[in-house]
């Protein structure tokens, strides 16, 4: 497992009864997770004075019980600062669990010698856009979202960024992708991050276990002949690490390097256990 454990400002302090409690900065939170299936004894003291705490209902979602919240804070990683709000559907407007791929792109953009350009695709608020960029690639940011592009904006600026070389697109992926390929634009490094389900700004229906291969198969078109690198991330269960793997070798086997595949978690602290979040698939040129 690829483990995100270089983090200074965000920790899972403990997890039990399909939630888990976290550390976000100064302000714990107590959020639910469908892979913590066990049942320890809930003894730290964050379980009992949190900030805030993310209720699931029966029925479908949930909502928020806020305690002592601000309405956004910030969190820092390495030299980047990301801007937090929690939002529906549980978010706080980062996934921690990326880090373990930002450190591992972002020795190979340093350590590459020549420009890179990175293709960022389901960018979210852009945690793996600001990675890149402080490495010292130019970034196309593309989301599907106007809010969450405007997001990543902050994100970078935050960071000291806000004049990198980033191009922000608020567009259906996909349709994004063809576009560039009739226009020849082409790139050393893809990186996306899909969900499971959802739609793009006029309704366009994403549906992962459908539509992932023919976005992958087109996205080779894009690269250039010798790739630096390929991520994808999956949170769907049924996209297990070597399913993403297969994916990858298959469409990308023209191109000289190696395919890994692993799932990627957290250390949680108070116990020594590591939380599972979802796999990542990678290539790496050579």
């Amino acid at each position: 497992m690829w483990l995100a454990d270089n983090w200074k400002d965000y920790e899972v302090i403990d997890c039990s009864k399909g939630e888990k409690l976290e550390r976000w900065g100064d302000y714990i939170l107590v959020r639910p997770d469908p892979q913590v299936i066990w049942d320890t004894p809930r003894k730290e003291k964050g379980w009992h004075k949190m900030n805030a705490h993310y209720h699931r209902s029966k029925k479908g979602g949930g909502e928020w019980e806020f305690f002592d919240l601000p309405q956004q804070w910030s969190i820092h990683y390495r030299s980047l600062t990301f801007q937090l709000k929690p939002f529906s559907f549980k978010h706080t407007g980062l996934f921690p669990e990326q880090a373990a791929n930002w450190d591992w792109f972002s020795e190979l953009i340093k350590k590459a010698g020549r420009p890179v350009k990175v293709l960022n695709l389901f960018a979210y608020t852009g945690g793996a856009t600001i990675a890149a960029a402080a490495a010292g690639a130019s970034v196309t940011h593309v989301d599907a979202s106007k809010g969450m592009v405007t997001w990543a904006k902050e994100n970078a600026a935050s960071s000291g960024l806000a004049d990198a070389p980033i191009r922000w697109i608020v567009d259906d992926c996909v349709k994004f992708v063809e576009r560039e390929i009739r226009r020849g634009n082409h790139y050393d490094a893809i990186i996306m991050d899909p969900p499971s389900y959802g739609r793009g700004p006029k309704g366009e229906i994403w549906k992962i276990e459908e539509s992932i291969h023919p976005l992958v198969k087109l996205c080779a078109q894009l690269l250039v002949d010798r790739p630096l690198f390929f991520l994808i991330n999956s949170y769907t269960t049924g996209l297990q690490p070597a399913v993403l793997s297969y994916l990858i070798g298959t469409e990308l086997k023209r191109f000289p390097g190696k395919v890994t595949a692993d799932e990627i978690g957290l250390p949680v602290s108070s116990n020594g256990l590591t939380l599972p979040c979802g796999a990542s698939g990678r290539f790496e040129g050579i």
